[in-house]
């Protein structure tokens, strides 16, 4: 399938759900995660519905710790094989498509992976603490800088 396609599917998907979300306002909790690889550059991901480079990660499904929601976002967006520690770094609450979010961020250590093709994932790259690139976010560009750079 063309990959304008499946961008084009996965962004009418996102917009239904926003649309969906101004109605019922849900509260959700997510994850996202500084990635350390052992030489220690940063891993980002390149997302197919938003533009720009951002932190991996994602929902934390019911009944799951937010611990094993980032390592089962980890293993779905960059392919995570091995990791030496993780912890969990900081908490923030903030709406986003009009839902409201609260948010823990993990440090990652030692991070090996191997990405593998995916429709949400456009690319994975890591870059140098010192040389992030342009198009990372302000907030995860912080978090880089206080827990992992």
């Amino acid at each position: 399938m063309p990959r304008f396609l499946i961008r084009l599917a996965v962004s009418a998907y996102q917009r239904l759900c926003r649309a969906l979300w101004f109605f019922t306002r849900p509260h959700s909790q997510g994850v996202q995660a500084v990635v350390r690889t052992p030489g220690g550059n940063v891993v980002l991901v390149r997302l197919s519905y938003r533009a720009g480079w951002h932190l991996p990660g994602g929902g934390v499904k019911r009944g799951e710790t937010p611990e094993a929601a980032m390592l089962r976002e980890l293993r779905e967006e960059i392919g995570l094989a091995s990791h030496t520690s993780i912890r969990q770094a900081d908490r923030f609450e903030h709406v986003i498509d009009f839902k409201r979010d609260t948010v823990r961020v993990f440090l990652v250590e030692g991070a090996v992976y191997r990405p593998a093709r995916s429709l949400e994932i456009e690319a994975v790259a890591a870059f140098a603490a010192d040389a992030l690139p342009e198009g990372l976010g302000s907030r995860a560009r912080r978090f880089v800088e206080r827990v992992g750079g």
